[in-house]
């Protein structure tokens, strides 16, 4: 007998599980981290719709070249792929969930793509569909597409 889990209103509008406080610290972390080192280079965008060809997506985070508040110029779907997309493991996504928006988000346009996996202290740096760097522990993250380095320990803390 199985039995049906209702889904809340923000895994129907987002099509991905909520996230847990795990998630949300890391994400804050690479958040905080990516705007104090490049906010230069790059504007780090949370939780933004974007709309791929294959179906709409909502990475955890999206890495896009400076861009400047403008409220005349909004979007509510961001056509313009992102840079990167990174996409953090909650507890209750499936892995191969996030395999398949890797897919989506190259499709799409995306340079680089991060897979983090909170359990494992990693995170797998994909710079083609089948092509990756994996980072763990004390590494230092490195994504040579945009010439980005990160202190894990400063992600996991």
């Amino acid at each position: 007998m199985s039995t049906t889990v209702a889904l809340s209103e923000y895994e129907i509008e987002r099509g991905k599980p909520m996230p847990d406080k795990n998630h949300a610290l890391i994400q804050g972390n690479l958040h905080f981290l990516l705007r104090l080192m490049y906010r230069e280079k790059y504007t780090i965008l949370l939780e933004i719709n974007l709309d791929l060809p294959i179906r709409e997506r909502v990475p955890d985070l999206a890495i896009y070249p400076v861009m400047k508040f403008n409220p005349d110029e909004n979007e509510i779907r961001m056509k313009q792929a992102p840079l990167c997309a990174i996409e953090i493991l909650s507890a209750k996504q499936d892995l191969s969930e996030l395999m398949t928006k890797r897919a989506e988000y190259f499709t799409g346009g995306v340079l680089s793509y991060w897979l983090v996996l909170p359990a494992l202290y990693t995170i797998y740096v994909f710079s083609s569909p089948t092509e990756y760097q994996i980072f763990s522990g004390k590494d230092k993250l490195q994504d040579a597409k945009l010439d980005i380095e990160l202190n894990l320990e400063e992600v996991f803390q």
